[in-house]
């Protein structure tokens, strides 16, 4: 991670949690930014770190969790959904926010963050502060509910800065270099 590019994110706090005792503790990460500032990257990295250290691991995007929930609904294995988001050591969720959940996805991400809740780690990421968190679970007390059993245990990577993927697009000259504020 080059963290001369995102001088917000705290090496420190990286470094703390690669040693995956937030898991042990069942304590959550939560990287929040725009798009392209290392979110996923860290999110990955941190899960790689765990498998390897013999946690298990789940990786979904937020549009898995909707997708899978319609397709759970109509089968009538909404339960069994949650029970297999609860079991890994690590969940992931990646991009939280990019598109609203329905009533249903948000209803059993709600289900899934209490059932794992100081039990089971989570990793999320988000382009949305969580302000904006009404809007994305589609109910102000749902998202107030959920934000509360994530962030007891949690610690929050507030990245702020220029995206990865636009850098070198930049650096030719594609897209203007914006000076530093």
């Amino acid at each position: 991670f080059d963290f001369s590019f995102q001088p917000s994110i705290s090496e420190q706090r990286v470094k703390e949690t690669l040693t995956c005792r937030y898991i042990a503790n069942g304590e959550n990460r939560i990287l929040l930014g725009p798009p392209g500032v290392g979110k996923t990257h860290l999110a990955v990295s941190f899960a790689l770190e765990a498998i390897t250290q013999g946690a298990t691991a789940l990786f979904l995007t937020a549009d898995d969790v909707a997708a899978e929930c319609q397709k759970a609904e109509v089968k009538g294995t909404l339960s069994r959904l949650v029970s297999k988001w609860s079991r890994p050591d690590l969940l992931i969720i990646d991009e939280v926010g990019y598109f609203p959940f329905d009533e249903l996805a948000a209803n059993v991400f709600f289900q899934v963050v209490s059932r794992r809740y100081e039990k089971g780690a989570i990793i999320l990421t988000s382009n949305k502060s969580y302000i904006e968190w009404g809007k994305v679970f589609g109910d102000d007390v749902l998202a107030t509910a959920i934000l509360d059993r994530l962030l007891h245990h949690a610690v929050t990577f507030n990245i702020k800065g220029e995206s990865y993927r636009l850098r070198e697009k930049k650096k030719a000259g594609v897209f203007p270099v914006s000076k530093p504020k």
